[in-house]
């Protein structure tokens, strides 16, 4: 297993404090592996990055809801997120992995759901969790009868390798890490210019994350803006923001968080935008009250 670097142990506060009920629609949280079996195979692990950890970041960010997406660490076991989802209290939803439709029984799928699991995600094929076509389709059909979104973490090199996946579904459709465009190629990326297209169409969404990843710059990720706009700009009441703490995979120092928020602002450009992506739009999709 690959030895990533830690997430940052010493965030600060943005300059700015979000507004209130801001949601952190991405964050992962892990936990001893005595107390969290780590499934075989897993990419990667990191055991310090617990519930508490993840609550007290948020207080520094001024952030009072969240998503606990489930790390492919531990596969189709939800443990960790059905006690962080008991911890964190009624302001928090939980994203499952999609593993978990195929391979437990509508019992423990209702377990999460009354939890507060509201989605189900596919992730990257380098993280050691794939689909054969006809495992993908009964999936997808679970998510349907749950009422869920389904939710796509997007190849590094973007998305155009697997939109076939996601391209004709119906049900609520979130793309994680603005898709992992590339900001180099400004308005001529075909993964950028797919993610407009899909934007217009209704039921799908874009998560504002992984900037410092995406950023071909580095610090303070300029050349990331105007992707971001354009999602923004694509469909301003379908765009979330996560911080996708504590950064899996790094191979460089993760950020400071209260950048990231920072950035965000930047992104937005006014209060009304920002109350969109951090309030009104996760609480419509991951069903908090208004």
């Amino acid at each position: 297993m690959p030895d990533y670097l830690p997430f940052h142990s010493h965030p600060t506060a943005p300059r700015r404090l979000p507004p209130p009920r801001s949601c952190d629609s991405q964050f992962h949280v892990f936990g001893p592996p005595e107390q969290y079996p780590v499934r075989p195979g897993a990419a990667y692990e990191m055991p310090s990055a617990t519930i508490d950890v993840a609550l007290r970041l948020h207080r520094t960010l001024g952030i009072e809801r969240g998503v606990i997406v489930q790390a492919t660490t531990y596969g189709a076991d939800h443990q960790v997120v059905l006690d962080g989802l008991a911890a964190a209290g009624p302001g928090y939803r939980g994203c499952a992995n999609a593993a978990v439709l195929l391979e437990r029984d509508d019992a423990y799928l209702a377990r999460l759901h009354d939890a507060g699991v509201r989605g189900a995600r596919f992730t990257r094929q380098a993280l050691g969790i794939v689909m054969a076509p006809a495992d993908y389709r009964r999936a997808i059909a679970r998510i349907r009868e749950l009422g869920w979104y389904a939710k796509f973490q997007p190849e590094p090199d973007g998305i155009m390798s697997q939109v076939a996946l996601f391209d004709g579904l119906d049900i609520p459709v979130l793309i994680d890490h603005m898709g992992r465009a590339d900001p180099s190629l400004g308005s001529d990326d075909p993964t950028l210019r797919k993610l407009v297209e899909l934007l217009g169409r209704g039921n799908f969404w874009v998560m504002l994350s992984l900037t410092e990843k995406l950023s071909r710059q580095g610090y303070p990720w300029d050349d990331v803006v105007p992707v971001a706009q354009a999602c923004i700009q694509a469909a301003p009441d379908r765009v979330v923001w996560g911080s996708d703490w504590p950064h899996p995979v790094s191979m460089k120092a993760p950020p400071d968080e209260g950048r990231l928020v920072d950035q965000l602002f930047r992104y937005a450009g006014d209060d009304a935008t920002l109350q969109k992506i951090l309030v009104d739009n996760p609480a419509r999709l991951f069903g908090f009250e208004q």
